[in-house]
């Protein structure tokens, strides 16, 4: 694969496929190549089963003529790595799929990436060497590895790893600097930095960068003690997006996080195999407006300018609760950062022509916005215990219209929900 040419992948998590048949893997590779992504970034960990969903998938693709190709991504949280010996759970999937006509392949060598792994050895003494051992391992199998990880290290170290192809950065997807003592200044206009201190410090090698719609987990300390939000708001999913197209030219590989990671309701895929016990703020909460929205900037990204719009379209997402209210019914309590986020309803207007667009809170709570033909980001304000709609108009006939029937923002919610519910217009 050439370097000059640019490519959008989705992490996808297979911890969440216990029940997936082939046919399910399928389905999600066409939907994603229909949405103008170029493969799937599989995050693999220590479970056996794991590897045989894995070979579903690359079964599936194989049943298509798909341009659509397949990496890992180590999830070293999960897979252990302190001794040689532990470089063999890598070694098994490169033995099973590195040689696979649907691995993604990058400057002459498969890709492989990692979820975290620079605090693992391998029985080595620095993470050069443990890293090195592990490139070596696994080009005993395959040619050559071009090893692009995601390491939670200050870039400025990147000069002295050389088994580096190039990096990942994981953490630019949100302003994950924002505190509840950040100050409301800095709160309203959050800035996504972060990319250049990596490219400062490449000399050159791949740069992988990161896009994501949102974060919200919450679990308590009795299973993965994860309960915290980053600050989604600000239409981040586009702005994150827009920032990328203009750098394009430093950027060689965008991985959208992610396609199906529901415990941190950053998926843009649809909701099923099995969750991570997140039903609780997944369920009812579609994202699929987002892939949506993905696809036209994942083009742009591609293509190096952005796409005529082709059709009047609505897009919308919103928090099901206000961000103080107190729930009656959970145990983990408010996520951490909960005072970040604002209580506002989101919006994004795909406009052929000038028209007028309305956004509702109810409906007697009408803001009216004039759009010119293009792309605009709107909002207002959400009310308590009223649903949404936003309608756009040309010459007094209503184009466009999305009024999801399911969604109301409640006052009095029995969880803390801080997910985002998305909708779009047919």
């Amino acid at each position: 694969m050439s370097k000059s040419t640019k490519y959008v992948f989705a992490h996808f998590m297979v911890g969440n496929t216990y029940p997936y048949s082939v046919q399910d893997w399928l389905g999600d590779i066409v939907l994603a190549s229909q949405n103008n992504l170029d493969g799937f970034v599989l995050n693999v960990g220590r479970e056996p089963w794991q590897k045989d969903r894995s070979a579903d998938c690359f079964h599936a693709l194989s049943q298509t003529t798909l341009s659509f190709k397949l990496f890992f991504s180590f999830d070293m949280s999960s897979i252990p790595g302190q001794s040689a010996e532990d470089v063999h759970v890598l070694c098994e999937y490169m033995k099973s799929f590195g040689n696979n006509p649907g691995m993604f392949r990058y400057q002459g060598g498969v890709a492989v990436s990692t979820f975290t792994g620079e605090h693992l050895r391998f029985g080595q003494h620095t993470l050069d060497k443990a890293w090195g051992y592990v490139k070596r391992a696994l080009e005993e199998i395959v040619p050559r590895v071009h090893f692009i990880p995601s390491f939670f290290i200050d870039p400025a170290t990147y000069p002295t790893i050389m088994c580096l192809d190039g990096t990942f950065n994981w953490n630019g997807s949100w302003p994950i600097h924002l505190t509840s003592k950040s100050p409301r200044r800095e709160i309203e206009c959050p800035e996504l930095k972060s990319d250049q201190h990596h490219l400062r410090h490449l000399g050159g090698r791949t740069f992988m960068a990161a896009v994501s719609p949102w974060f919200f987990t919450h679990y308590g300390p009795d299973t993965w003690n994860k309960n915290w939000i980053y600050r989604g708001d600000d239409w981040l999913f586009v702005r994150r997006w827009e920032q990328l197209i203009s750098m394009r030219e430093q950027i060689d590989i965008v991985q959208v996080i992610s396609w199906n990671d529901y415990g941190e309701s950053h998926y843009i895929g649809p909701i099923k195999g099995a969750q991570p016990n997140s039903q609780a703020w997944v369920d009812g909460f579609p994202h699929t407006a987002w892939l949506t929205l993905n696809a036209y900037y994942s083009r742009a990204f591609k293509e190096g300018r952005y796409p005529p719009i082709e059709r009047d379209q609505i897009f919308l997402w919103a928090r099901p609760h206000p961000k103080d209210a107190m729930a009656s019914d959970d145990g983990v309590g408010r996520p951490t950062h909960w005072q970040v986020t604002d209580d506002t309803l989101w919006v994004v207007v795909f406009s052929m022509a000038p028209a007028k667009v309305k956004l509702y809170a109810g409906d007697d709570h009408k803001k009216s916005f004039h759009v010119k033909a293009g792309v605009t980001k709107l909002c207002r304000s959400l009310k308590g215990n009223r649903g949404v709609k936003v309608t756009m108009e040309r010459e007094d006939a209503v184009i466009a219209y999305c009024a999801p029937h399911e969604f109301l923002f409640r006052t009095r919610p029995k969880v803390y929900n801080f997910n985002a519910f998305t909708d779009a217009s047919c």
